[in-house]
C-alpha cells in the first residue's frame, strides 16, 4: 500500500521505488560522456531500506538517515586482473529519500538526482568538491 504524504497542494500518493529508479536512471544517463563510458556495469536498486548490516557497517542508528550507498571499490582501486567479481551497486534507499523529501521541501528529482551523483561519485573516488561539480554538469 502506497503512502499517503501530506503536501503543501493537498495529500499526494508517494512515489514508488520505480518512479525513484526512473529518475535514478534519467540521472546516470544525464552524466557527461567521459563519466558514462566508465560507469561499467553498475547496478541500480532501490529499496526502503537498507538492511541491518548495511546501518551497522556505517554506524547508523535508524534507517532514515540513510538514502544511499555505493557498494563496490572505486574504480582508481581495480585491477584487470580481478575475475568473478562482484558488480558494482548503488542502493537507493526509498523511504529515507520520501522522509527527506517532506521535510525538506526539495523537489524530488533533484534529491534524486543528488543522491545518485553522489553514489556515482564514490564509484570514481571522487571529493565532495568533485562531486558538486559532477552535480552541475549533470
Amino acid at each position: 500500500m502506497p503512502l499517503i504524504m501530506s503536501g503543501q497542494e493537498g495529500a499526494r500518493v508517494a512515489p514508488s521505488a520505480q518512479e525513484i529508479e526512473a529518475i535514478a536512471r534519467r540521472t546516470l544517463a544525464a552524466l557527461p560522456e567521459e563519466f558514462r563510458r566508465h560507469l561499467g556495469e553498475i547496478v541500480l536498486i532501490v529499496e526502503d531500506f537498507a538492511d541491518d548490516e548495511t546501518l551497522k557497517a556505517l554506524d547508523i542508528e535508524s534507517p532514515f538517515d540513510l538514502t544511499g550507498v555505493y557498494h563496490g571499490r572505486p574504480i582508481g582501486e581495480k585491477s584487470s586482473m580481478e575475475s568473478g567479481a562482484v558488480l558494482d551497486r548503488i542502493h537507493l534507499y526509498r523511504r529515507a529519500i520520501l522522509d527527506e523529501w517532506i521535510e525538506d521541501g526539495e523537489d524530488l528529482a533533484t534529491l534524486v538526482r543528488h543522491i545518485v551523483i553522489h553514489e556515482v561519485g564514490h564509484h570514481f573516488g571522487l571529493s565532495d568538491d568533485d562531486m558538486h561539480r559532477l552535480e552541475d554538469e549533470a
